[in-house]
């Protein structure tokens, strides 16, 4: 797996594995599909949705462990 920080932008998300859409919905992100949101980084996308970061992260590992098993 590749790693996932705060940095890595949304897009890169999306090629790495089209699943973590659901989980940044899930926590609130809806706009995973907008052209715009492609190029932010998680922690920037986090913040101008009023969300913690890291709990975001939390989620996003979670669903890979989940998914390894």
């Amino acid at each position: 797996m590749q790693t996932i920080t705060k940095e890595t932008l949304i897009g890169e998300l999306l090629q790495i594995d089209m699943g973590v859409a659901a989980v940044l919905m899930n926590s609130g992100m809806h706009c995973v599909g907008c052209p715009s949101s492609q190029m932010e980084s998680l922690e920037e996308a986090c913040m101008v949705h009023g969300m913690d970061v890291n709990a975001v992260l939390k989620d996003i590992e979670k669903y890979f462990e989940e998914k390894e098993q």
